[in-house]
């Protein structure tokens, strides 16, 4: 593995999102979310089905990493953190401390890069960790990819949609 990057669904068209993935160059996009559907007719690309057969079109690898999910438990936590701050998942910007800690617990404690990258092949030159969240700040994926980059030493680059 060369490069990181990660890519949220929020923001995104279908059009956009597969042609950022081409622009980095991904060929192995990690899904890690614990559920692998988006509500809402504008994001039905980003469900598994669609989002595997569009991968494979393209010639990147689809892979489900549920070992970088976090649990319902986790999730939940800051779903009502969102709620006491009354914004929406889709507006969130930043992670609470207790689910980064929480996260990194769960998650993270454990969690053997080298032993990711190995899993994932030499074929694995771009690799892209997707999730929902439009900031990186705002989602779990970019404390995986902080991981990650620490220890095997990479790039990391978020993509993030245009403003439209």
């Amino acid at each position: 593995m060369n490069k990181l990057v990660t890519i949220g669904v929020y923001g995104f068209n279908e059009e956009s999102f597969f042609t950022a993935l081409q622009r980095a160059s991904v060929d192995t996009l990690c899904d890690i979310r614990r559920r692998r559907g988006v509500r809402g007719s504008e994001y039905a690309f980003a469900n598994r089905a669609r989002l595997e057969a569009r991968l494979a079109a393209l010639g990147i690898r689809y892979v489900h990493r549920l070992d970088l999910a976090p649990s319902k438990e986790l999730r939940q936590g800051q779903y009502s953190v969102d709620a006491a701050e009354g914004v929406s998942k889709r507006q969130r910007v930043v992670l609470s401390p207790a689910f980064v800690e929480g996260y990194r617990h769960e998650c993270l404690d454990a969690f053997d890069s080298q032993r990711f990258a190995a899993d994932l092949g030499e074929d694995a030159h771009v690799v892209a960790l997707l999730c929902v969240e439009t900031a990186p700040a705002a989602c779990h994926r970019l404390l995986a990819a902080e991981r990650l980059a620490q220890d095997l030493g990479l790039e990391v680059e978020h993509l993030l949609p245009s403003i439209r």
